[in-house]
């Protein structure tokens, strides 16, 4: 059997400098989308006040639980949403299309009025404007803190939507900088989570505004790519003629 695989499939040669470049440019794309779209800073000090009156040590293990589940989402997300959307029929220049006009969309809200964003965000993490009360600080590291407060619809549809990228023959290098860039997006929620408190004292509120602003002017500009890669994939499809 495996040598009737091996004869049936065409030997396609692998550069490692290709793939490498391949996995640096998927990285460079997808982690600042990711970023923008999580924006641990802005989200720490909700963090900091959702997570109440727990002490610090308590407070650094959930930030490293929330960093871990937030993950394991976006990986699922990158992996197996576009192979989802397909079995539903949905074509990736469709996905193209559709994923980076929400992306877009919710660039615009960020970036017109990021007082709106952080007050969902809020709502989302707390219960009636107050930390959430329970026994034990797993309860709450799933949800609401990892979902919907840090990985919600907006940052699986932007997982999904960079996945569905134009790699041609080499989506294995292009999903594993993807990848790359979400694992990179954890390591950041956990660090400013776990120091939520001095990153409150150093950005404050106005700080932490105008980084919001500036990560979701990139977040509109990689969702208009998106749209605009999804859009001439159609052309090419209908200016094509069929073999």
């Amino acid at each position: 059997m495996a040598e009737t695989l091996v004869a049936v499939m065409p030997h396609v040669p692998v550069h490692p400098v290709e793939t490498a470049l391949i996995v640096r440019d998927s990285f460079l794309l997808a982690f600042p989308a990711l970023f923008s779209i999580v924006n641990p800073l802005g989200a720490s000090i909700i963090f900091l006040q959702a997570t109440g009156e727990r002490s610090r040590v308590e407070r650094a293990t959930i930030a490293r639980t929330v960093a871990l589940y937030s993950f394991v989402l976006l990986l699922a997300s990158v992996w197996i949403g576009s192979a989802v959307l397909s079995f539903f029929g949905v074509t990736i220049n469709a996905l193209r299309v559709s994923g980076g006009m929400v992306v877009a969309v919710r660039a615009w809200a960020m970036l017109q009025s990021p007082e709106t964003t952080e007050a969902r965000r809020e709502k989302q993490a707390l219960e009636a404007g107050r930390p959430i009360t329970s026994p034990q600080w797993n309860d709450i590291a799933f949800f609401p803190l990892t979902m919907p407060f840090t990985v919600g619809p907006g940052s699986i549809a932007v997982a999904i939507t960079l996945s569905s990228g134009d790699a041609g023959s080499h989506f294995l290098s292009y999903s594993t900088g993807i990848s790359l860039a979400a694992g990179v997006v954890a390591i950041t929620v956990w660090i400013a989570y776990a120091y939520a408190e001095r990153l409150t004292e150093i950005l404050g509120v106005t700080g932490t505004r105008i980084l919001s602003r500036l990560a979701a002017l990139i977040l509109l500009c990689i969702g208009v790519q998106i749209a605009a890669g999804g859009v001439i994939g159609f052309a090419r499809d209908v200016l094509t003629p069929p073999a």
